[in-house]
């Protein structure tokens, strides 16, 4: 059939998107106060392609609020846009402009997004005197990225969702582009899904169960206008939290730029992934898009329904915004719930990803006025959601708008990113007084948090860094940020970091304080490996990655971001403790226990599931105990709910700056206790291997060194 000439058929209304048929392409999208609504259908790929615009007739072409047809003799490949007309009364929050070309936002691909003009995409016209309340007549048709109907067949070789239990996991948070985009990363795809591939052996060597990737839903990196001040090049979007497309995959990620080559890519590394073992978890941002405040532009929802998909004041010109970002979704408005949960249930069955975590959660939670509810109809609908009753779902459980529901984030089985346990062991560490008993609770799952609740330990994403923040090294290494590269004259990026630099900021010569820092490595990952909860790890930081003293390196795309390999060689020996530490947690059912500890003695044995001393062995003073603390764990399996025993184990803690002699207690009779852990130690012997472990020489006590911690276990003689 010649171009230009295509039947238009009724069609149907669901479901929603661009789907293939027998005989062609469904395309329907929802629009309740769109006047009109116009398909508009490339003939190629190439920019400057001919193209068809079909107006959809609102009598035959509509069901509801639905638009829809089904055109004859198309079939995957096809590109296409909308164009959506309706008033454009801003005050009333009505931004129709049928100049201005719309995507679909259930596409699943887009083309190349690298030369998109923002700017000519904003339905105002943006030299006029009124502003946003004037009205733009300029066509954007060649200056947008076009939606892509996607065939889903695909070559899973019987892959399914790992769906691993979130208690025996160990998450890995890392960046597709910036994991092999450094020449040095010994890939032959860089900065891609593929590369991603390459990287496996590296994974499986380290022991990680878990990716969590930062936004990979398609976002446009040139968004931003602001220049390095070093370097006087544009800096760019690089984490991605800034949504264009929710449904599909990042093209730019993708080594295949032939059109839909991402899709298939995508599902290559997850199947590949999933061979290896590893759960792939997506990094999601629900509560905003692209399209920014009332200056930024009209790609997409603002086009076909702003009163709908965003909260907008009272004037509504204007927009809520809880997001810090220009805009906040309108998340519990029942069509934009149903958006969302086609959204997952798309990433789940026909992506097959193993869980998600909700960035800003907290907006998700928040009615249509913009006040946080008892009981969100979403939240509750995630959890309840019965494709996703395997999938994990983590939260982070704040936004920008004042809210912060870390340990009653409501809807059930959330897990959280447990910013408290990330302050509160980095302020122990670094010596910060009356911290033991934070410590404590946070070694112990947190139950001060997610108990009341009827949550377990494991809901709690314990974490020390992540890609918000300094790296592992960083917070070693600089008493303050150092974001003068971003442009924003280090004015962004959080100050409150815990962090200490132990005499000099930033890289030093002096052995002194190299070993400190190295010693202080080891602590925080130890810590962390050994606290009930689910650990997630931030990528590079198993080398001690730096990003000089950047906290919030949100916009480099460059060697700042981007994984130095060379260091897996430099600091082999931290690589080789945190592997093994990781593989520690993993063996050891004790440290993946199911239910918060007790301290009663569950199997008979006059020794509860845990027991806390101070360094003389003495039981502690909560109000007084400075710097030091030590916890013995019984290893059985009533103790700590396991089929199998574990070993007992005791756990000394020095966060001091001298060195201080600990009261070891007795162990079990027939048993004798040996050093598995000692951070203060040079490699490799910080860290013993199963069965090398050393026998301790005197029972009965243990000269901890500063600012170190250590972990003795129980075995038969």
């Amino acid at each position: 059939m010649a171009f230009g000439h295509r039947s238009v058929e009724i069609g149907k209304a669901l479901p929603l998107g661009a789907e293939l048929t027998e005989t062609g392409v469904n395309f329907s999208i929802f629009s309740r106060n769109a006047t009109a609504v116009t398909l508009i259908l490339f003939e190629s790929d190439a920019p400057d392609s001919a193209y068809e615009e079909i107006s959809l007739d609102k009598r035959k072409n509509k069901t509801g609020d639905i638009w829809h047809c089904h055109i004859r003799g198309l079939g995957a490949l096809t590109q296409y846009l909308y164009r959506v007309d309706g008033p454009y009364i801003p005050e009333k929050g009505f931004r129709f402009n049928a100049n201005k070309t719309l995507l679909d936002p259930y596409a699943k691909a887009l083309t190349d997004l690298s030369n998109w003009d923002m700017t000519a995409s904003v339905a105002y016209n943006a030299d006029g005197v009124s502003n946003d309340l004037s009205f733009s007549y300029t066509d954007d048709i060649r200056t947008k990225p076009r939606c892509i109907v996607v065939d889903n067949s695909f070559d899973w070789q019987g892959d399914i969702p790992l769906n691993y239990p979130l208690r025996f996991s160990v998450l890995y948070e890392t960046h597709v582009r910036g994991l092999t985009a450094h020449p040095n990363s010994g890939v032959k795809h860089p900065g891609t899904y593929r590369g991603v591939i390459e990287k496996i052996p590296f994974f499986k060597e380290l022991g990680i169960t878990s990716l969590e990737f930062l936004p990979i839903q398609e976002f446009y990196e040139g968004e931003l206008s602001r220049k390095n001040p070093r370097t006087g090049k544009t800096l760019v979007n690089y984490w991605g939290y800034s949504t264009v497309a929710f449904f599909a995959p990042k093209g730019s990620y993708a080594w295949d730029k032939s059109p839909g080559g991402q899709v298939r890519e995508f599902k290559e590394m997850v199947r590949e992934l999933h061979k290896a073992g590893i759960e792939v978890i997506l990094d999601i941002v629900f509560n905003h898009t692209a399209e920014g405040n009332e200056w930024g532009p009209s790609y997409s929802f603002r086009g076909l329904d702003n009163t709908l998909y965003y909260m907008l004041d009272a004037n509504k010109r204007y927009y809520k915004n809880y997001s810090g970002c220009g805009n906040t979704v309108n998340c519990n408005h029942p069509v934009v719930r149903t958006f969302i949960i086609s959204c997952l249930q798309y990433w789940v069955t026909e992506m097959h990803v193993d869980g998600f975590r909700f960035d800003l959660g907290s907006i998700l939670g928040r009615d249509q006025n913009g006040q946080l509810m008892e009981n969100p109809p979403l939240l509750e609908r995630i959890a309840e959601e019965p494709v996703l009753s395997a999938t994990k779902i983590i939260a982070e459980a704040w936004d920008a708008g004042g809210a912060y529901q870390v340990g009653w984030f409501p809807g059930g089985r959330w897990a959280e990113w447990n910013d408290r346990y990330r302050d509160e062991v980095r302020r122990y560490w670094r010596g910060d007084p009356h911290h033991v008993r934070h410590l404590a609770t946070r070694l112990s799952g947190s139950s001060d948090l997610y108990l009341r609740d009827g949550r377990k330990p494991f809901h709690s994403i314990n974490f020390l860094t992540s890609h918000d923040g300094f790296t592992l090294r960083d917070l070693v290494s600089y008493n303050g940020k150092h974001n003068d590269e971003n442009g924003e004259e280090n004015r962004d990026g959080g100050d409150n970091n815990s962090s200490y630099n132990y005499g000099a900021e930033g890289p030093s010569r002096d052995p002194n304080i190299e070993n400190i820092r190295e010693r202080q490595l080891k602590n925080f990952v130890t810590t962390l490996m050994i606290s009930i909860g689910t650990p997630m790890l931030l990528g590079g930081d198993e080398f001690a990655r730096t990003q000089g003293g950047n906290n919030n390196a949100y916009c480099q795309d460059n060697e700042i971001s981007w994984y130095d390999w060379t260091l897996m060689e430099k600091n082999s020996g931290i690589f080789r403790f945190v592997k093994e530490m990781i593989a520690f947690r993993l063996r050891h059912h004790g440290f993946m226990r199911p239910e918060f500890y007790t301290g009663r003695d569950g199997n008979y044995n006059a020794i509860p599931d845990i027991s806390w001393f101070d360094e003389k062995g003495a039981e502690l003073d909560w109000e007084k105990t400075d710097p030091c603390l030590a916890l013995r764990m019984d290893g059985s399996r009533a103790d700590i709910l396991a089929d199998r025993d574990d070993n007992d184990f005791f756990i000394m803690f020095n966060s001091g700056a001298k060195q201080v002699k600990f009261k070891v207690c007795e162990p079990m009779a027939g048993k004798k206790w040996y050093l598995a852990v000692d951070t203060s130690l040079p490699s490799p012997d910080d860290f013993l291997s199963p069965g090398q472990e050393r026998l301790l020489p005197d029972q009965d006590e243990y000269f901890l060194q500063s600012r170190s911690m250590v972990i003795l276990l129980s075995k038969v003689m």
